[in-house]
């Protein structure tokens, strides 16, 4: 009976762990060949849900040296870009077809 409900409790532990670990999520745009929000801050210690959407016509590439990561998203389409857990710190990042104009940053506090 004792392992019954240990195993029973072990279980429940599992399936509430995933919804405790869910991601925290951010939703920026591509327009005009600019990032908006340009800067936003997210929780440091985190796992970031970015979700970038390219309302202009022609494909942009998010690409970021210190977040690690570079995709290209055509013109009027979305992706997701997972990054973290986070260390306090600025990671900026930027359009590789638009250098001049599209510059962002990822603030982690």
């Amino acid at each position: 009976m004792k392992k019954t409900i240990a195993l029973a409790a072990s279980m429940l532990t599992l399936q509430v762990l995933p919804a405790l670990a869910a991601d925290d999520e951010m939703t920026l745009v591509i327009k005009d060949h600019r990032f908006v929000p340009a800067e936003f801050k997210v929780a440091a210690g985190k796992k970031i849900k970015l979700i970038v959407h390219n309302q202009d016509a022609s494909a942009e590439e998010f690409e970021s040296h210190e977040l690690n990561r570079e995709k290209i998203i055509a013109g009027g389409a979305k992706a997701t870009i997972y990054v973290g857990p986070l260390k306090p710190g600025r990671y900026p990042f930027f359009g590789e077809f638009n250098p001049a104009t599209a510059q962002g940053a990822v603030i982690a506090e």
